[in-house]
């Protein structure tokens, strides 16, 4: 079972992301961030297999963290997170800094475990 870290400043969000995450029994979801400076301590404490990254938060963006992360730890797999006007610049600069793929919100169960599994 692989380990999952969600970053999100919100609950509303994380939650309906554990939800989807936790219910396919082949992931699970061990700690929860509310910015890029939680996420990058989550990782050093957790060492997730998968990190879910918002891409807009308060004190540091996901995009921000994401650097720092791919520094750090160049082989963990991070997937940023957008709502859906939140697409253009920011997904390519998002995968040239290392992220492997962007999920949309509102999020499809369906889409967001095939694509875990793809990592």
């Amino acid at each position: 079972m692989k380990s999952v870290l969600i970053v999100d400043d919100s609950i509303a969000v994380s939650r309906q992301l554990e939800k989807i995450i936790d219910d396919g029994k082949e992931f699970k979801v061990i700690a929860q961030g509310r910015n890029g400076a939680e996420a990058i301590k989550l990782c050093q404490q957790h060492k997730p297999d998968i990190v879910c990254l918002d891409m807009n938060m308060p004190v540091m963006d996901g995009l921000t963290a994401l650097r720092s992360l791919m520094q750090l730890m160049p082989d963990l797999p991070v997937v940023m997170v957008t709502s859906l006007g939140g697409v253009g610049d920011k997904y390519t600069e998002a995968i040239r800094l290392g992220a492997r793929d962007v999920i949309s919100k509102p999020f499809e169960k369906e889409s967001v475990l095939d694509m875990l599994r793809r990592l």
